[in-house]
């Protein structure tokens, strides 16, 4: 089959990571462009010797570059705050949208809860990297059990945060606490992101705390399991850090939550994730870049094949 052509915005380490993923993994997708703005940065050095149509422009060197027309989806991997003016160009060009930033201007997208709900939507959110880590874990709690609450914690290495993700901390705890609501199913959600600076640095973790409607402990489990093999599918280094945990809150001693306004009574559920990358770009710490890019990049194949689908038909 013939090939997508696409291009990706932002030479960081999300970007970089990505293009390497597309050229090595995909049997559907094609690099056509990379842009930045530094043409220092390792990430355009690493894209010409791999011979890659570079530009240090950005956005308007991409617009002027001669691959551009072939050019079908575009990958935003910079910041929210540049995202706007890039998809505000993209669109006015008739591109497809990717957005890896927590812009959120387009829908949410998490594979594995509702990827083939927004194919045909011109920009798609992929939320956060820690958004596409939890997010699963308090989707398969609520289809089993109402989640009231659902509250996530992501720990990354600091040597894995670029200037973009840097740059993003508020909008990351904003959108990913909205999409934990929005997908997640979570009455209320919140977020909360650690730059761990230890060294050698450590592994990206995330721990999910969800408050939910009491039910059958062992169907709760079922459900994560399943969805953890879901994830696994794409991204091999996502697995539980040991197993699931369950607290019976009684009303002799309720939850008292702000964000919740009001006491809980219930079941917490406690879920410890651990994500090893799979080491395309940085070391295997930095599985934030990993289960972000490949929640990326198998959204951008399947876009792809519904685009030619329906130029098929």
């Amino acid at each position: 089959m013939t090939k997508t052509r696409i291009a990706i915005i932002g030479s960081g380490n999300i970007g970089t990571d990505l293009m390497i993923k597309v050229m090595r993994l995909s049997q559907v997708l094609e690099m056509g462009a990379f842009v930045g703005i530094d043409p220092e940065s390792d990430g355009l050095k690493r894209a010409a010797r791999m011979g890659v149509p570079i530009t240090a422009e950005g956005i308007d060197g991409l617009v002027k570059m001669p691959e551009f027309s072939d050019i079908e989806i575009v990958f935003d991997a910079t910041s929210a705050g540049a995202h706007k003016r890039h998809n505000d160009v993209l669109q006015g060009h008739g591109k497809r949208v990717i957005d890896l930033t927590p812009a959120a201007t387009g829908p949410y997208v998490i594979p594995p809860v509702n990827g083939l709900e927004h194919l045909d939507a011109p920009n798609v959110n992929m939320v956060t990297c820690g958004g596409q880590a939890t997010i699963p874990i308090v989707h398969a709690v609520d289809r089993v059990a109402k989640v009231q609450y659902g509250e996530i914690v992501a720990s990354i290495a600091s040597k894995s945060a670029g200037p973009g993700t840097r740059a993003n901390i508020d909008e990351f705890t904003e959108t990913t606490s909205q999409a934990i609501v929005d997908v997640g199913g979570a009455a209320r959600g919140k977020a909360i992101i650690i730059l761990n600076p230890a060294e050698p640095p450590l592994i990206m973790r995330d721990t999910v705390y969800c408050l939910c409607e009491d039910a059958d402990q062992a169907e709760i489990v079922s459900s994560i399991e399943e969805m953890v093999a879901e994830v696994r599918t794409y991204v091999p280094g996502y697995r539980l850090k040991q197993a699931v945990q369950f607290e019976h809150v009684g009303s002799n001693r309720p939850l008292r939550i702000p964000e919740m306004g009001g006491e809980f009574t219930g079941l917490k559920v406690s879920v410890f994730l651990e994500v090893e990358g799979a080491a395309h770009y940085l070391p295997a710490y930095a599985g934030n870049l990993d289960i972000m890019t490949s929640a990326a990049l198998r959204t951008g194949e399947k876009i792809a094949l519904r685009m030619h689908e329906g130029a098929a038909a």
